[in-house]
């Protein structure tokens, strides 16, 4: 049942057209119970009652009736893996031992961690750039759960947290981007420095202390003390402009600079993703972004940069190990993963 989710494609809402450069944008809310410690201090047996206590809570909120509910322990190692390659949990739940759990929708556009950091994080995730629809629908979420369980919240901090990042709203937004102009123009580290002035931060693929492969990067609040959602959402919406704007130059100029160089770049990773027979999930997500590029160059079919962003998930090992049906060494994994590159990329012409 777990496996016919984890495989099936998105549904649901008719989503926004994403514009080249966002891929998706996700919402999370940290909350917490009150009377309970935090999930890190914590006995098993308080887990297993703040557990039930949120399950039964979510069991009853309209849009959440048909979801599944599991506890971490049940899952297989892979099927975490899965998981956080999806961007639906987070590597620290992923190891997580007891006490802990998923409410996950059959669309996976919502996927709720319960003892994770906090004993609550409601996340709500939609391609493209769409932060007014994924907000509704949190908030919606929220109000609903909060309906149900009393949260931990003061009057002056807002709701409480773990982590004192997250005291307040409790809010993160961000969006996964891709910006292979900026890295190929070697902007990115000036680009960085600039955002996180303004409190915004940014991340690898998978989050602190990932790394960016394929040019694509995780860009999100800091701050969540202190402003309302909408003031935070506004902030990083206009971020987010100047960071289209400027990915959009720094790919103008690299046309203009060096355009043989870079569509001989570009035509190469097509050619290796035809033709490669061994290749690690790190330069395939490398090949994809470029062919992603070329895409929104308008140099190839449009289908291409769907193909682009769903192998970004599907080459990840955890991935290449589902379709295989079973854990196998990262040798076979490169085998595995260059012959389902081939297959997709000769079948497209």
């Amino acid at each position: 049942m777990f496996h016919n989710i984890l495989n099936k494609e998105s549904g649901g809402k008719k989503q926004p057209k994403a514009i080249p450069v966002t891929l998706s944008t996700r919402i999370r809310l940290a909350r917490n119970l009150r009377k309970f410690p935090f999930p890190g201090r914590a006995e098993v047996s308080q887990k297993r009652a703040v557990l039930s206590k949120c399950i039964d809570a979510i069991s009853g909120i309209k849009g959440l009736n048909n979801s599944i509910s599991v506890e971490v322990d049940d899952l297989s190692e892979l099927d975490r893996q899965i998981l956080v390659e999806q961007h639906l949990i987070s590597p620290e739940l992923s190891q997580v031992k007891e006490g802990s759990g998923i409410v996950l929708t059959q669309d996976r556009s919502c996927c709720i961690m319960i003892n994770e950091e906090d004993h609550l994080r409601i996340q709500v995730l939609r391609p493209g750039l769409d932060f007014s629809s994924v907000w509704k629908d949190a908030d919606e979420l929220d109000t609903g759960i909060e309906s149900a369980i009393s949260y931990a919240y003061d009057g002056d901090l807002g709701f409480l947290t773990a982590c004192p990042t997250n005291l307040g709203t409790g809010m993160r937004a961000s969006v996964m981007m891709h910006l292979p102009g900026l890295v190929m123009s070697k902007n990115m580290d000036r680009v960085i420095n600039a955002v996180n002035q303004l409190g915004i931060a940014v991340r690898g693929l998978f989050g602190e202390g990932s790394d960016a492969n394929g040019s694509i990067f995780q860009i999100s609040n800091q701050q969540t003390l202190g402003e309302s959602e909408s003031a935070i959402i506004d902030r990083l919406n206009l971020t987010l402009e100047s960071l289209v704007k400027q990915e959009n130059f720094a790919r103008a100029k690299l046309l203009q600079d060096d355009k043989s160089r870079l569509i001989d770049k570009m035509s190469r990773a097509i050619g290796s993703l035809k033709t490669c027979h061994l290749i690690q999930s790190a330069e395939a997500m490398d090949l994809l972004s470029l062919v992603r590029l070329a895409t929104d160059f308008g140099m190839m079919p449009e289908k291409f940069r769907g193909l682009a962003d769903r192998m970004f998930i599907e080459v990840q090992p955890g991935h290449v190990q589902l379709s295989a049906g079973k854990v196998i060494d990262p040798s076979f994994r490169d085998e595995l993963r260059a012959e389902l590159l081939r297959n997709h990329f000769l079948r497209a012409p």
